[in-house]
C-alpha cells in the first residue's frame, strides 16, 4: 500500500479531540487496588534451554483476579548484582512461545520478563496462559478486540492491562533486577500495552513502543479496514445498536488516555505506510505523550516498521539512559544472592524474638 493517511506534517501536528470519561482515574485505581489484594504469587522455575551465556526461568504470577499468567524471565550468566530490566508484551494473537525467541535483550546485558498474553498464543506463536471471564461477558466478533466490549468491567483488556502491571512487580521480586530501572516495550498490541502499563505503573523509567495497536479506536475503523481494528467494525455492524457503547467501552482502554498519563523516557516508531496500525492513530498518542520523548518514522514500511533497524535504535536507547552492568560469575552471584537470603532470615528471627521479648 502508498501513502493513505495524513501527509507527514499534519502526523507531527496531530492532536484530535479525545474521548475520556470522567472515572477513568477511578476505574483503573480500583482495578488494580482489586488485583493487589491477590497475593502477586510470582514463581520463577529454572529451565535449561542449552544456552550457555543465558539463565532462563519459566514463570508464573497471578495477574488480574488472582489469575497465574505464564512468561519468562532471561538473564545473563555472567552478571554482577541486579540488572536493569525489559518487561515486554506480545503482539496481537501470539504467546510467549519459547526461550529461543527472546535471546536480544538479555544478549546485550539486561535482564529481560516476557509476559504471555492471556487467552492468545494460537495465531502466530504459542501461549500457554487461558483467559478466564470471571465478571461475565458478552457475544463477540471472533477474537479478542469485542470480548466483553459493552462493558469497562468485563472488558478484555482490562484484564490484560492489569497483567501487565502485575508483570511489572514481578520482574520487581526477583533478585537478579534492579527494581529502579524498569523499562517497557512492545511492537503492535505490545506498544500499546506498553503505553498502559507506563501510565498505571508510572515509576517505569522507560518506554518503548512501537507501531502501537490500541489506540485511536474510532478513527482507526473509518480509515482502515483491516484487521484487528476491523473486529470492532464487524460487530458494530451487526450490533447497530451498540455503537455508542462500544467506543464507550474503548475509551477506558484507549492509548491517547494513557498517554497524556505517561511520564516515563518514550522511543515510540511509525511505519508511514502501516495499514493495520495507521500512522495517524500512532502520532495521535505519541503527540499526546507526556514524558519526553522521540519517534523513529519508517517511510516506505507497513506494520512490521523498522524490525532490526528499530531493535538497534533502542538497543542505543537504552544503553544511552542506564549504566552498563559490570560482570561478575554465576557462581559469585550466587552465593552473594544466598548470604543475602540468610542476612533477612537472621534479621526476621530476631525481630521476631525482639517481639515475644
Amino acid at each position: 500500500m502508498a501513502f493513505f493517511d495524513m501527509p507527514l506534517e499534519q502526523l507531527k501536528v496531530y492532536q484530535p479531540s479525545r474521548l475520556e470519561p470522567a472515572d477513568f482515574d477511578a476505574f483503573w485505581r480500583q482495578t488494580l487496588e482489586s488485583a493487589r489484594t491477590f497475593p502477586l504469587n510470582a514463581r520463577f522455575e529454572a529451565i535449561d534451554y542449552g544456552l550457555r551465556t543465558l539463565e532462563t526461568f519459566d514463570i508464573t504470577f497471578s495477574g488480574y483476579g488472582g489469575q497465574p499468567i505464564k512468561g519468562w524471565l532471561i538473564l545473563p550468566v555472567q552478571r554482577s548484582g541486579p540488572l536493569p530490566c525489559v518487561v515486554e508484551y506480545i503482539g496481537y494473537g501470539g504467546g510467549r512461545g519459547f526461550v529461543t525467541d527472546w535471546l536480544l535483550w538479555a544478549s546485550a546485558g539486561f535482564a529481560h520478563l516476557v509476559m504471555d498474553t492471556r487467552g492468545q498464543g494460537s495465531g502466530w506463536r504459542v501461549g500457554d496462559t487461558p483467559d478466564i471471564e470471571a465478571d461475565g461477558s458478552n457475544p463477540q466478533f471472533p477474537g479478542f478486540m469485542t470480548r466483553g466490549i459493552l462493558k469497562p468491567q468485563t472488558y478484555y483488556y482490562r484484564r490484560v492491562f492489569t497483567d501487565a502491571v502485575r508483570a511489572i512487580e514481578t520482574a520487581r521480586s526477583h533478585p537478579a533486577v534492579d527494581a529502579t530501572h524498569i523499562a517497557v516495550t512492545g511492537s503492535s498490541q505490545g506498544g500499546g500495552i506498553t503505553l498502559a502499563a507506563a501510565a498505571l505503573q508510572p515509576d517505569v523509567e522507560i518506554a518503548m513502543p512501537d507501531v502501537p495497536f490500541l489506540c485511536h479506536y474510532k478513527h482507526a475503523t473509518e480509515i482502515v479496514d483491516s484487521y484487528s481494528y476491523h473486529e470492532i467494525s464487524l460487530y458494530c455492524k451487526s450490533h447497530r445498536d451498540k455503537v455508542e457503547t462500544v467506543f464507550n467501552t474503548l475509551s477506558y482502554f484507549d492509548g491517547l488516555n494513557f498517554a497524556v498519563r505517561a511520564k516515563a523516557k518514550a522511543l515510540f516508531s511509525a511505519g508511514l505506510m502501516d495499514d493495520v496500525c495507521p500512522p495517524s492513530t500512532v502520532f495521535a498518542a505519541y503527540n499526546y505523550y507526556e514524558g519526553p520523548k522521540t519517534i523513529n518514522i519508517w517511510e516506505y514500511n507497513k506494520h512490521e516498521g523498522g524490525e532490526s533497524f528499530q531493535a538497534l535504535e533502542k538497543i542505543k536507547f537504552l544503553t544511552g539512559l542506564w549504566p552498563q552492568p559490570t560482570v561478575m560469575s554465576q557462581d559469585l552471584f550466587r552465593k552473594s544472592f544466598w548470604i543475602n537470603q540468610l542476612e533477612n532470615v537472621q534479621l526476621k528471627l530476631r525481630e521476631g524474638i525482639d517481639e515475644i521479648g
